[in-house]
């Protein structure tokens, strides 16, 4: 059994768009063992994104994800890590399948509703910086 990180961002928590989207994740049969809401620190999120700090689009990146209150959750399931990706659709919505999540409710590159991790290393260390006590 996987366990993933899920981060509905504050654009998805603003449009009221948490409930649906929780929807799908328990439609597609995963369980959702830990969930919390919360305003996401600056320090947190240069953790989180670590991987991005020498790109362009970085501050933007931690201005959009702190800008509001994020729900956070850890989803588990056979195979949750790559279902929730395909389930979330592409980065850009634009070229995300109609029925994913992004594909039915993302914007644009930066305002695109959900994370997922993208790998078991990811989703080990995601859960480990947002629940502490849930590696």
């Amino acid at each position: 059994m996987e366990k993933t990180l899920i981060i509905i961002k504050p654009d998805g928590v603003k449009r009221k768009l948490a409930g649906k989207i929780i929807g799908m994740i328990e439609d597609k049969g995963y369980t959702i063992e830990e969930i919390k809401m919360k305003r996401l620190s600056r320090e947190e999120l240069s953790i989180h994104y670590e991987a991005h700090k020498d790109k362009k689009f970085y501050p933007e990146l931690l201005d959009y994800m702190s800008s509001g209150k994020c729900i956070i959750m850890v989803v588990s399931g056979v195979n949750v890590i790559k279902g929730m990706r395909k389930l979330i659709g592409s980065t850009d919505p634009l070229e995300a399948e109609l029925g994913s999540i992004r594909g039915k409710y993302g914007n644009n590159k930066t305002f695109n509703i959900i994370h997922g991790s993208d790998s078991i290393e990811s989703s080990q260390k995601e859960i480990g910086l947002f629940f502490k006590d849930k590696k």
